[in-house]
């Protein structure tokens, strides 16, 4: 199930939604008698959409009157199309309006259909690395799904990418034009070559390719396996031509000369004002009731300039005094738990200063702490020495529980000062992750709507936005007072709504109080450690990489005999199939050929362009990511590297990290290792790199207790090579490297739930023989495939699967009538499991080391960085091998399963050395 993009550019397919909506709602009417049911559908679908992903960018395209340019080039597109019902006509002009006092875009460009308009912006957008969703329920629109581009359909709840293309229509996106074009389509009038239908149009483009290469050779048809394969051969050669006519008006256009860009498509503030006259005058009559609350509300800037609102039962209190201080300290020491948050100066915790803090013990009643308010004219405040000593005591003592939201953040701040915040019981944002970690977002803004019905002041309503968002210091306190009063009261109010939910199921309440929870101190631990890097040595790089990068350009340009843009898919095409006559592998949506990064790998096989392009792109991305980037984020202080490590992103509970990401640090090409020896330690210190191996597969082998895969890992075989063995039926000293890769992509494959045709196009091999492959490994392998058979059944059962701690993965699309999205959250069901226990599994492991090291009472062993099934260390040289021994002896025994768990420790100078 692919992951929604977060903050993507959401085109509507507005055309789509009022055809569909227009047939399925009911015959809605006003008093008046006027049809509504088009324009209720449309807007329910769009509120749907704002209210999901409250869109930065976003656009409404609609069909403009009058022919387009696909009625000059065949005069009988659509020309089977009744004329449009006068009760759908009349909603037209109505719906308009609304969209525009949504505050939304709305676009109708003339001589085009909204979907060229709407894949022009998708491919402008898509170039430009920005994601984008595409809400229609147009299949036609699939041609234009990308690694950027998804599709998602309101209406059905449904969303597509690329493998979800391949899923539902059997082939990838660049060909869907093709399936168009062979079989026709009888609602827009697109002729195709008659006689060819799903079946034979699928096997022709499987089989063979696109319509280039099937009438570059159409003899191929006839040793296709269908019926009629034969006889198809004479069909398709009489019919080029209604095949290629086909093809073009089946071809969304990406090049319309629009005069905006995707960045400008900017929705503004809604006409409430409007929108209830509207509302009214159709007899939608809650809408009516929301606009006119929402016309009646202070707006945003009369909130900034007055004070933001808050309920009325609410008793929010300033301390501006230490009398009122002691009182509070009081209160929060006899309370049974209480929550706590700080206001600084910035979100990187290593260099933010405190502004202030709130408490809340009761729900409703809070306060607010002011310390450094420096605004012209701030009100004087209490010293904020004189506050941090009477809070230290407090914040340190380990018997007063404390709730945070996001609380990681505020032990890492507090540690600027000294103070080692302990007592941490709870932070909701891990609640709610736990509970279920895709429901969506887990920021305190959106856990109050979802749980309290609550809209909270957002950080913006007070601060503003852009670059004159104000720092919180320079707030002024009588709006900053209820805005921080408010986070402690929430996060309370959060706790006291959440955790009942998880105490009802005890592996949820555990997983949370003996995993996450604890882990929170360990993962603010290795944060303000940070990493050491060598900058002298990744600006050497840059500069080399920089030389090198000017040498590959200039190569291309000697073996394309003209300079020319690298960057410019359009120069590109014509200089590789153009000029120099290279094959065409696949197509664009808008027909051209396909410089995509798959395409200029396959190429690179065979011709010396590609190959150098290929190594011109990596290079150039490795230094803008990586070897420009880390020198500029060592911190001034401790002169290290600090990242920050999410728990409550992942959806089966991986870790991940940013600022830099030390996920994605290359490790298979020499440049991508060079960065990785930019990782260093410090004299006297070695670095040692503990990875888990196989982890995956083996807990595969535990979960589904097949004998095979349990024998060869007890027997601590290369389980690749044992499964070669087994699938290709040979002695296991006789298997090849080819044969292990094989296995390899198979066991790797089946956990992440990959189909025959997957596999086919891994090894590049044909669908029947992949399929024989996975046949021959259930065979040898029954426990596997009686194990995701069972898996499936639960997901579907239940609507989740579950880790082997408990930890859950709901699958909302499981029982999906739509097939890709039902295949789709099968393949997640079977990897959740696995994915997810191994995320458990080193967690566990982080704990019981941590515990280690801080038993050891001194500073020889640090733990730095978590990366996938791997912990780095800094260890002193002196007991260096008795404690790496130590490691690989905790992390193996974190938890027992029916196949020994193995750690392979390294040691070196830096990282790529000890890896």
């Amino acid at each position: 199930m692919p992951n929604l993009p977060q903050n993507p550019l959401i085109l509507v397919d507005g055309s789509s939604y009022l055809f569909r909506a227009f047939h399925a709602m009911p015959n809605l009417t006003n008093a008046k008698g006027e049809p509504t049911g088009a324009i209720y559908g449309v807007v329910n679908m769009l509120k749907s959409l704002l209210k999901q992903f409250n869109p930065t960018h976003m656009a409404v395209v609609f069909d403009a009157k009058g022919k387009t340019f696909r009625d000059d080039i065949y005069p009988e597109y659509k020309a089977h199309r009744p004329p449009m019902p006068d009760d759908l006509r009349s909603q037209i002009a109505p719906l308009h309006e609304i969209v525009r006092a949504m505050g939304l875009p709305i676009l109708v460009e003339e001589g085009v259909e909204a979907d060229d308009v709407i894949g022009t912006l998708a491919r402008q957008a898509s170039e430009a690395g920005m994601p984008t969703l595409i809400s229609t329920g147009d299949k036609d629109m699939a041609q234009l799904v990308d690694g950027n581009v998804f599709l998602i359909n309101t209406m059905t709840n449904t969303l597509m990418d690329r493998q979800g293309v391949i899923e539902k229509f059997g082939i990838p996106p660049e060909l869907i034009i093709d399936l168009l074009a062979l079989k026709g389509d009888k609602v827009d009038n697109i002729p195709g070559v008659p006689g060819v239908g799903d079946k034979s149009a699928l096997a022709m483009l499987q089989g063979i390719g696109g319509i280039d290469a099937i009438y570059a050779a159409p003899e191929k048809i006839a040793e296709l396996d269908f019926r009629g394969a034969k006889g198809m051969v004479q069909k398709m050669i009489e019919h080029e031509k209604a095949a290629r006519l086909s093809y073009q008006l089946a071809t969304i256009k990406t090049d319309v000369k629009l005069h905006f860009a995707p960045q400008e498509l900017e929705p503004t503030e809604a006409d409430n004002t409007k929108l209830t006259e509207l509302y009214t005058m159709l007899d939608f009559k809650r809408w009516r009731d929301e606009a006119q609350q929402a016309e009646s509300a202070t707006s945003k800037e009369e909130v900034k300039a007055e004070s933001p609102q808050r309920p009325e039962d609410t008793q929010y209190t300033v301390i501006d005094d230490e009398k009122t201080l002691d009182v509070w300290l009081d209160k929060l020491r006899n309370a049974s738990l209480f929550a706590v948050d700080t206001e600084t100066t910035s979100l990187n915790y290593m260099d933010a200063e405190i502004v202030g803090f709130s408490f809340a013990t009761t729900a409703g009643e809070a306060a607010y702490l002011p310390v450094a308010h420096d605004y012209p004219d701030a009100p004087v405040q209490l010293d904020k020495h004189l506050v941090l000593a009477k809070l230290k005591p407090l914040l340190e003592d380990a018997k007063r529980k404390k709730v945070g939201q996001h609380i990681k953040y505020d032990m890492n701040v507090l540690a600027n000062y000294d103070i080692a915040l302990k007592g941490v019981a709870f932070d909701t944002m891990l609640e709610s992750y736990v509970l279920d970690s895709v429901a969506g977002r887990h920021d305190m803004d959106s856990l109050a709507q979802r749980y309290l019905d609550t809209q909270t002041i957002h950080f913006e309503d007070i601060a503003g936005k852009g670059v004159k968002q104000l720092t919180f210091n320079q707030i002024p306190l009588e709006q900053a007072a209820p805005y921080a009063a408010e986070d402690a009261d929430i996060t309370l109010q959060l706790h006291q709504h959440l955790w009942p939910k998880l105490q009802a199921h005890t592996e949820l309440a555990t997983l949370l109080e003996e995993v996450e929870v604890p882990l929170l101190s360990v993962l603010s631990g290795m944060e303000r450690t940070g990493v050491l890097i060598d900058s002298n040595k990744l600006k050497n790089q840059s500069q080399s990489l920089g030389k090198e990068i000017l040498s590959l350009e200039q190569q291309v340009y000697k073996l394309a005999g003209q300079e020319f843009n690298l960057g410019s898919t359009k120069q590109l095409q014509e200089i590789l199939f153009d000029k120099l006559g290279l094959p065409v592998l696949k197509k664009t949506p808008k027909g051209a050929p396909s410089t995509s990064e798959d395409v200029l790998q396959e190429l690179a096989r065979d011709y010396e362009l590609p190959k150098l392009l290929m190594t011109f792109r990596g290079l150039t991305k490795l230094k803008n990511t990586y070897t420009d980037k880390l020198p500029k984020m060592v911190n001034a202080k401790t002169g290290r590297v600090h990242t920050s490590y999410h728990q409550a992103v992942a959806a089966t509970g991986r870790l991940s990290s940013t600022d830099p990401n030390l996920q994605n640090i290359p490790i298979r090409t020499e440049e991508g290792r060079r960065v990785r020896q930019a990782f260093i330690a410090p004299t006297g210190s070695k670095i040692v790199a503990a990875d888990y191996s196989q982890i995956e597969l083996r807990i595969m082998a535990h979960l589904s207790a097949d004998k095979g895969l349990l024998k060869a890992f007890a027997d601590n075989q290369d389980i690749h090579r044992a499964t070669a063995a087994e699938v290709f039926d040979i002695p296991l000293d006789q298997v090849s490297n080819e044969q292990r890769r094989s296995a390899k992509a198979i066991n790797f494959g089946l956990i992440y739930g990959m189909s025959a045709f997957g596999l086919s196009q891994q090894l590049n091999i044909p669908r029947q023989e992949a399929q024989r492959y996975m046949d021959k490994y259930f065979e040898r392998y029954p426990g596997v495939l009686e194990y995701m058979e069972k898996t499936r059944e639960q997901a579907k059962s239940q609507g989740y699967v579950s880790t082997l701690f408990g930890r859950r993965l709901y699958l909302p699309e499981i029982k999906s009538s739509n097939g890709a999205r039902r295949k789709g959250a099968e393949r997640a069901a079977i990897n959740a499991p696995m994915q997810g226990t191994a995320a458990d599994i080193i967690k566990k492991a982080m704990l019981e080391v941590a515990k280690w090291i801080s038993a050891l009472g001194n500073d020889e062993v640090k733990m730095v960085m978590q990366v996938h099934d791997e912990l780095v260390f800094e260890i002193k040289e002196q007991n260096l091998d008795a404690h790496r021994q130590r490691i690989v002896q905790l992390m193996e025994q974190a938890v027992s399963l029916h196949v020994p768990l193995v750690v392979e420790a390294g040691v070196g100078n830096n990282w790529d050395e000890a890896h």
